[in-house]
């Protein structure tokens, strides 16, 4: 937006959909690489589970702090660093482990950074796009479910290349190729997004001070606090993450190696898992708009994630578990384009990015806890338990919107409040904000 006005440019918001597409795509050949990486050099479910850890926690702990931030620094510059030094810290870990210099710690400590540094970037994108899509003069749902339908579509790709390079050329090289995804982000941002006033920094913003820092984090955890749904939302979704960071990092990778077919069906799993969530974005923004969000999201929720656990732990062979993992990927497909809908329509402009911290905190902060007590799990019960028990997990938190009053007003568009107003305590709402990570 130039002056309040529509531009009709499009291309930040095809730079920010291409960048976002690309290091989507990077993420889940980490996603598949890290996990595998591990289980070859050490041979441990239980250090896998250590990793995911080390990586996840600086996530929760950058969401926690990092909104007011985003908009001191400008959304455009938050993503350009964010993916450099995200591409810096994946590309060590291969380099370091050719030369023979690669100690666990070190790998720890490189995921962590990695973590640390990628929830800024993925936040920056996922705030600009209300403001690109008015600069491209394109409308807001429209917007949202493509920016989700090409991350899914990305994460698809990623998933499927990564478990025939791990086949082909092994784990190190998927890393390299991850890093090089960084690396072109950092460029489609940095060149793509120029003249877009919610991309740069805040001019708003008071002066640099631990008081003022402290005041405008506490803004966006006070919106959030001030909302039942927008509560509700991040209880369940934070379940959700949890028990998907622990599926993703560990059970499906020992599953992968000790019942299937290795890392290529590993990617095979992930991807078709990946496209039933693109097939899901597509089908919502063609027709799914049109029925009750709330019918639509309790039915996906419960679908989307704990049957593939149980048929996991209940067979050994990769057909049924492909056939789950693509049905319940379409169920979760439906949920992002309206959680992600329904933050845009509640949390206002210049609250986006500080809410965005808050409730991207709280919806990913099982994440480290999930990872390592999967781990921990699979070497104290066998994975067979883990799956059962952390699925039981995932079944529960799903049943939130049936059981809770607060979900009844996900209808419709919620109060806007400025902030320099009061929080209502009436329905907000959020995605990954909180987005769920079944994708």
């Amino acid at each position: 937006m130039d002056g309040g006005k529509p531009s009709g440019r499009r291309t930040p918001l095809a730079a920010v959909l291409a960048a976002n597409s690309i290091s989507t795509a990077g993420t889940s050949l980490t996603l598949i690489g890290v996990p595998w990486f591990v289980l070859e050099t050490t041979g441990s479910a239980g250090r896998a589970g250590v990793v995911a850890f080390c990586a996840t926690l600086p996530i929760v702990v950058a969401a926690l702090i990092g909104g007011p931030v985003i908009d001191r620094i400008g959304r455009r510059r938050v993503s350009v660093i964010s993916d450099t030094v995200c591409c810096a810290a994946v590309a060590a870990v291969p380099l370091l482990h050719y030369a023979g210099a690669l100690h666990f710690w070190m790998l720890c400590a490189l995921m962590a950074l990695n973590g640390l540094a990628h929830t800024p970037g993925n936040t920056a994108r996922y705030v600009l796009v209300p403001d690109l899509a008015e600069h491209a003069g394109t409308t807001l749902a429209r917007a949202a479910s493509l920016f989700d339908a090409v991350s899914r579509g990305a994460r698809m790709v990623g998933a499927a290349l990564a478990g025939v390079l791990i086949a082909f050329v092994g784990a190190e090289t998927v890393l390299l190729l991850d890093a090089a995804t960084f690396a072109l982000s950092a460029l489609l941002v940095a060149a793509g997004v120029r003249g877009v006033r919610a991309a740069e920094p805040s001019e708003a913003a008071s002066p640099v001070s631990l008081r003022a820092y402290r005041a405008e984090l506490k803004e966006g955890y006070a919106y959030l606090l001030g909302n039942r749904l927008l509560l509700a939302v991040v209880v369940m979704v934070m379940f959700m993450n949890g028990t998907d960071q622990g599926w993703n990092a560990v059970l499906l990778p020992v599953h992968a190696e000790g019942e299937l077919g290795g890392a290529t069906d590993l990617g095979l799993l992930t991807a078709l898992f990946g496209a039933g969530g693109l097939t899901g974005a597509l089908l919502y923004g063609a027709v799914g708009h049109r029925f009750s969000r709330r019918a639509v999201f309790t039915v996906c929720v419960v679908l989307c994630g704990a049957p593939r656990f149980v048929v996991a732990a209940l067979t050994g062979t990769t057909l049924p578990l492909a056939v789950t993992m693509a049905l319940g990927g379409i169920a979760g497909g439906m949920l992002n384009p309206i959680l992600t809908t329904m933050t845009y329509e509640r949390v206002p402009e210049e609250l986006r990015s500080r809410v965005s911290g808050a409730l991207t905190a709280g919806c990913e902060l099982a994440m480290p806890v999930g990872g390592l007590a999967a781990g921990l799990l699979v070497e104290g019960m066998g994975a067979r338990g883990a799956l059962l028990a952390m699925g039981g997990v995932y079944f529960l938190a799903t049943l939130s919107p049936l059981v809770f009053p607060a979900w009844h007003s996900m209808e419709g568009p919620g109060p806007q409040v400025s902030s320099s107003g009061p929080c209502p305590p009436g329905p907000g709402h959020a995605a990954r904000t909180p987005r769920s990570s079944v994708s």
